[in-house]
């Protein structure tokens, strides 16, 4: 009776793992899960739009069009944060009407990566905590 019961244990453990790795990585097993806003601004947007959101990375004045005060955004939407314009602007796939052309890379494309497994999924994660991020730059 102990050793069916061992091998019925055991069999439900196999089949709990298994379980586990069939369903593909969790969020948290995500290798963006985790990756603040805050780091990814630092690392893919600081250079031109300054550590502080206001236009004035160490890149800005070689371009032709000066970044953004990112700073201002709630304050030029009559203190609404613009978060769906925001990520639509930073994926740039789908270029938004009045953005001004193609002066910002396309972060879509360039965070479908090996790091977010070249997925959706986890590319809009990842532009969605950069807003998230924005946000708490916003002047009151």
């Amino acid at each position: 009776m102990r050793l069916v019961r061992a091998a019925c244990l055991a069999f439900v453990a196999v089949l709990a793992v298994g379980a586990a790795f069939a369903g593909g990585p969790r969020q948290q097993d995500s290798p963006v899960y985790g990756i603040s806003g805050a780091y990814t601004y630092r690392t893919s947007c600081a250079s031109c739009h300054g550590t502080d959101g206001k236009g004035d990375g160490p890149l800005a004045e070689n371009l032709r069009v000066r970044p953004p005060d990112l700073t201002l955004l709630a304050r030029r939407h009559k203190g609404e944060f613009p978060a769906d314009k925001v990520f639509r602007i930073i994926d740039g796939r789908n270029p938004v009407k009045g953005h001004g052309g193609p002066d910002m890379p396309v972060w879509g494309d360039a965070f479908k990566n090996e790091e977010t497994g070249f997925d959706d999924a986890r590319v809009r994660e990842k532009i969605r905590s950069v807003v998230d991020y924005l946000r708490t730059l916003q002047q009151k």
